[in-house]
């Protein structure tokens, strides 16, 4: 398999996740309602697995060995354009918590500005993941030998391996736990 095989196979679960989404924001808009537990979710799945792992992997390991490299000016200017959308989905995410948090405590205009992230979000990430798929990872592969990319995928499953106990960390901190 190639370095950007795990990050395509990562790219079908967030499809998934979106066509979910895109299904309850039909429900929300609908019946004027949504259950913040799924924002909630929504948002763990957005954060943890397309941001965290996903993302991690391409801005740690693709674009750090990418940046080694001497890219055409076309492929770096597709990578910071995939670095700022990164961000843009980040910044989408946290203004959807903060209406998710407003809607949870009553304010019930919140229920738009919570419509409208989703909306982005769900908009946004399919033609990210276009970008990804057809255009920059069939670029990016040229510059990188055979050893090299079999070295970023070995890089990637050592990454993933952190990933549940940085989690579940970060929750425990969050909550206040001290320990050794």
């Amino acid at each position: 398999m190639q370095a950007r095989g795990p990050l395509m196979i990562e790219h079908r679960l967030i499809e998934r996740m979106l066509n979910i989404v895109r299904d309850r924001l039909a429900l929300a808009v609908k019946n004027k309602s949504i259950d913040p537990l799924f924002v909630d979710a929504a948002v763990d799945f957005i954060r943890t697995y397309a941001d965290r792992t996903h993302h991690g992997k391409e801005e740690d390991i693709l674009f750090r060995n990418l940046d080694t490299k001497e890219l055409s000016a076309a492929d770096r200017k597709v990578m910071n354009e995939l670095i700022a959308e990164h961000v843009f989905g980040r910044n989408t995410t946290k203004s959807l918590v903060e209406a998710n948090t407003r809607y949870r405590n009553g304010d019930a205009s919140a229920l738009e500005d919570i419509a409208r992230c989703l909306k982005t979000l769900v908009d946004f990430y399919p033609k990210h993941i276009g970008k990804e798929d057809k255009v920059f990872f069939p670029a990016a592969r040229a510059y990188f030998s055979e050893e090299e990319d079999q070295a970023m995928l070995s890089e990637f499953y050592l990454f993933d391996q952190k990933m549940i106990h940085e989690k579940y960390k970060s929750i425990v901190d969050e909550f206040g736990g001290k320990g050794k």
